[in-house]
């Protein structure tokens, strides 16, 4: 996409992830006109690497109590605006043999403190209606948990803030700040080989994890703690709920109900540095052990990828553990820092998404002369036909309600096909956008069944290719940076004859394109035998 040299705006927005497009709209909703940059894509970075639970907020009940109290409130929104984007599953804690009986018997006084609602569940009753659950399990609460969808809430925040009038610029990375006294006059930003000057009235840094480095280019620095989650996808769904670990936060106390299949984690674990995060080996191992005492099956389950994801936290630096910050959200106004027109907005959770840009509107507008109220408390979320193919088994449904001969299915394992492929292509050249293969991933579920691509990357392509939308060599690069992204993923969690078929997928890719994947050696366990089965 071109841009002009010099672009004005009320408002610009750094970050993409859910509190930036939540606040595109916040602020939309209020008659401000904003621009929101994202140096990748929506969701790029701990907005799109998380599990997707919507917290009732018993989790921090016992220890943050204040989060577990905006957990509660905001939930409660966010069931009621942008239902589409939630399935309200319920939720269990469950504690096994072993654990901290103090801690399980003060659990429903902590949530009643809180006002979040618990109920006691015979352990008998609740292995009835989820069978996965341990023989081990000594005490099961039922909790407001629910599953959400970050990628909708984001893409079709977003694409309500756009159809009121704000402007989004992907793949547009933030290089330096002009400042003068007390201002910020224009922020410098690099698409592409273009140099964009944007000229703001107000600059909100919601960029998560990159918040520091970014308050950096502006002179306003702040402390902030680096916490790395990793976890883990399975082949099939285990539980019909949440299911948490009835103890104090700690390493694989969470599984996840996620369409077909089951999301585990996760960890915490203190970086330095942002740069090329991807799970290990040693910690899926970890991940397992300690997630199986809770649901043995997990111990032999195949997993068919992990991930891993960056937490912001925010503390002073030297935090060795960062489930001891707070899960709340800071909004720095820097004024201290000498400047009445740029704010942070950071930490915080998923679930408290809205909140969090309801405060720095509040905040813009306040400083704006905008009198306007927010309006994402009592207006629910629009539902945008271009955002709907992240949900799984949406696509599966379409194709039989309405689907002809020559729609064709491009991906089997999760049924996308060939018009739902068509409709997020076009919807994003509508915008201005050259899309990508990785871009179609993010939006559909492309990619994100059991082969991890192997089959519908290349269906895909060469689906566009028909449409006269790829050219030349393009398609080819479209797959490696495809393939190399969901490789990241796929190598910490091989073993047994899940290695096996990664190594034909391999076989296939690299004999069809002349081409490698690089990466880390695959996982193998110390006693796997030449084969790749692990000995008992």
């Amino acid at each position: 996409m071109n841009f002009p040299s010099i672009i004005q705006t009320q408002v610009l927005i750094i970050g993409g992830g859910v509190t930036g497009t939540a606040l595109a709209r916040d602020l939309a909703l209020r008659g401000v006109d904003c621009i929101l940059v994202e140096k990748d894509d929506i969701n790029a970075g701990a907005s799109g690497r998380n599990h997707g639970l919507l917290h009732s907020g018993a989790r921090y009940a016992a220890g943050d109590r204040a989060a577990a109290m905006e957990c509660r409130a905001e939930g409660a929104i966010l069931k009621r605006m942008a239902a589409q984007t939630i399935q309200d599953t319920g939720g269990y804690f469950v504690a096994v043999q072993g654990d901290d009986e103090r801690y399980i018997a003060d659990f429903s006084s902590h949530c009643e403190r809180s006002g979040i609602s618990t109920r006691a569940v015979e352990v008998a009753a609740a292995r009835a209606l989820e069978p996965a659950l341990s023989e081990r399990a000594i005490a099961v609460f039922e909790v407001p948990d629910a599953s959400i969808d970050p990628f909708r809430l984001s893409l079709e925040n977003m694409a309500h803030a756009r159809s009121l009038g704000a402007r989004l610029m992907r793949r547009s990375r933030v290089v330096g700040f002009a400042r003068e006294g007390r201002q910020i006059r224009a922020v410098r930003v690099r698409s592409g080989a273009e140099e964009v000057r944007i000229e703001a009235a107000q600059v909100v840094n919601a960029a998560g994890a990159w918040a520091r480095e970014v308050a950096l280019l502006a002179g306003a620095p702040f402390g902030m703690t680096y916490s790395k989650g990793t976890l883990l996808v399975t082949h099939t769904r285990l539980a019909r709920r949440v299911v948490n670990r009835l103890r104090p936060p700690s390493n694989a106390d969470i599984m996840m109900p996620g369409g077909t299949v089951s999301i585990v984690g996760t960890t915490s674990t203190r970086v330095d540095a942002l740069d090329d995060m991807h799970p290990t080996a040693a910690e899926v191992d970890l991940i397992v052990e300690e997630a199986a005492r809770m649901l043995p099956a997990l111990a032999t389950m195949r997993f068919i990828r992990a991930y891993a994801g960056v937490r912001p936290l925010v503390a002073a630096p030297g935090v060795a553990d960062g489930r001891t910050v707070s899960r709340g959200y800071a909004l720095f106004d820097h004024e201290d820092h000498g400047l009445d027109n740029f704010a942070t907005i950071t930490g915080g959770k998923l679930t408290t998404c809205r909140l969090m840009a309801e405060r720095a509107a509040d905040l813009v507008c306040r400083r704006l002369g905008v009198t306007r109220p927010c309006l994402t408390a009592t207006m629910p979320l629009p539902v945008a036909a271009e955002c709907e193919w992240t949900e799984p088994g949406r696509s599966p449904r379409m194709w039989m309600r309405s689907h002809g001969l020559e729609d064709t299915l491009l991906c089997e394992c999760e049924m996308v096909s060939g018009s739902a492929v068509d409709a997020i292509y076009d919807a994003l050249r509508s915008a201005g956008d050259t899309p990508t293969l990785t871009d179609i991933g993010l939006r559909s579920r492309v990619g994100k069944g059991a082969c991890q691509g192997a089959f519908c990357a290349v269906r895909t392509v060469a689906h566009l290719y028909q449409r006269g939308d790829f050219q030349a060599r393009r398609g080819i690069d479209e797959i490696l940076d495809f393939f190399g992204e969901r490789w990241r993923g796929q190598r910490a969690v091989l073993w047994g004859e899940q290695l096996a078929q990664a190594e034909l997928m391999e076989a296939l890719h690299c004999g069809v394109f002349g081409e490698e994947l690089r990466g880390e050696e695959s996982r193998a366990a110390p006693d796997a035998d030449p084969a790749g089965e692990v000995s008992p």
